[in-house]
């Protein structure tokens, strides 16, 4: 037998005839209750084994106690406290003023005094104030990230949307205003420049290698609450949501809010693979990321031209499903339904029609309706593209000349539209 449990056995059997012995002779029953409780007590007490010390020579753990480490992949952190720690400083904390010009007002509040309170401070960044002499502003508090040492930075297009002037502040409390390089609201991207060197800044990494249900985490400073992280899973990838951006979003279960829009969303080896987008109020409980290699390459365009001119084909589009698939003739189910066509539009000018399924845009399958929306998008307005598309169970090819999509400057692009069709949710006009 265990030495230890032989040890416990005789200990209990001592305390509980002494206990016994000792009532019996008093003839008082009222303390065999207190010598029960003594029994328990010095039980539970024997119960617990002694901790052994690895530095003692010829020490045994027992196997009870032996845990086996949890190996992962090379390269991947772990503990999230890692993520933070290395990326932290390269987030930073966006507020835009959107003025109007007013009479001279005081603010009632915060109060003037005690200017130092950091109360005080807080809420007058979520309080009307004056930016300058008779201008009121309204605040909208959001999160970037910095993308170069030089002090190029990326965050949401409707954080600093109608913005009159924009500040941006450091983890390290130095504050800069910032000049908008470009605005693409319809990835709902925004390019900031401020004047600083020798910067902290993200790894970026690649969505592709991102799979559903795989941890990811998200680095804010929502509010003005720096450094704020927020940890979960991709829930799916590839959504398009209607009325929102024609770009397939990376869906998680974060728990975010406002204060997030622009906030970088990084995988386990702390690279962005994401930045944290607000949605409709539809979608409350649903948070949504835009791919960090669409963003890349809006930046790219935005620092070249200060705008970004996405293609567009002037037609709905749908999923193709497996019944629809059989019903066209088609072999399986890929491509992109057209659900309606513009009339005025490009692809009407060369004799696309509803019922169409694209299945090709140059050299590029459409394997999903999700990708064509962003193919067409990333091609300039005029370029001539060749288009492979079914119909009477057979193939077809036609050449589009493309246009644009909601227009050509910055002020002017909306974001893209989606509708309902008879078929199901359609992915958005293209």
């Amino acid at each position: 037998m265990d030495p230890w449990r032989l040890r416990k056995r005789c200990i209990t059997r001592v305390i509980f005839h002494i206990a016994r012995s000792d009532a019996m002779r008093a003839g008082n029953l009222m303390r065999t209750p207190v010598a029960a409780c003594l029994v328990a007590v010095f039980s539970v007490g024997c119960m617990i084994r002694p901790t052994y010390s690895s530095a003692v020579q010829g020490s045994v753990v027992p196997s009870a106690v032996r845990t086996t480490p949890r190996v992962f992949s090379p390269g991947i952190t772990t503990d999230f406290a890692d993520i933070v720690r290395q990326n932290g400083p390269a987030v930073v904390n966006i507020s835009a003023a959107r003025g109007s010009p007013v009479a001279s007002l005081t603010p009632l509040w915060p109060p003037a005094s005690n200017e130092h309170d950091p109360f005080v401070q807080f809420f007058r960044q979520l309080s009307p104030s004056r930016s300058g002499e008779g201008t009121l502003s309204s605040g909208a508090l959001g999160s970037g990230f910095i993308i170069s040492p030089d002090g190029y930075i990326l965050t949401g297009a409707q954080v600093v949307a109608g913005a009159s002037q924009i500040n941006v502040r450091l983890t390290d409390r130095r504050e800069f205003k910032a000049s908008v390089i470009g605005i693409d609201p319809p990835s709902d991207i925004a390019l900031l420049k401020i004047d600083a060197h020798n910067l902290p800044t993200v790894k970026i990494g690649s969505p592709s290698d991102a799979k559903v249900g795989q941890w990811v985490v998200s680095v804010g400073s929502p509010y003005g609450f720096e450094n704020t992280a927020t940890a979960g899973i991709i829930s799916s990838e590839g959504r398009l949501l209607p009325d929102e951006t024609y770009v397939p979003l990376i869906q998680t279960d974060l728990t975010l809010d406002a204060g997030d829009s622009g906030a970088p969303l990084f995988d386990l080896n702390g690279d962005v693979i994401g930045i944290d987008t607000p949605v409709h109020r539809s979608f409350q409980g649903l948070s949504f990321a835009i791919p960090i290699n669409v963003a890349m390459g809006v930046e790219q365009q935005l620092q070249l031209h200060g705008k970004v001119e996405h293609g567009h084909l002037g037609v709905t589009i749908q999923e193709v499903s497996a019944p629809l698939a059989r019903s066209f003739g088609m072999p399986q189910p890929v491509g992109a339904l057209i659900s309606s066509v513009d009339k005025n539009g490009p692809s009407a000018k060369s004799g696309l029609r509803a019922g169409d399924v694209i299945l090709r845009v140059n050299s590029v399958a459409i394997t999903d309706s999700t990708q064509l929306p962003l193919v067409v998008a990333d091609l300039r307005p005029g370029t001539a593209v060749r288009v492979k598309f079914w119909r009477d169970q057979q193939a077809h090819e036609t050449s589009v000349v493309l246009g644009a999509m909601g227009g050509t400057s910055v002020a002017s692009a909306k974001p893209v539209k989606t509708t309902v069709g008879q078929f199901g949710l359609s992915a958005g006009k293209t």
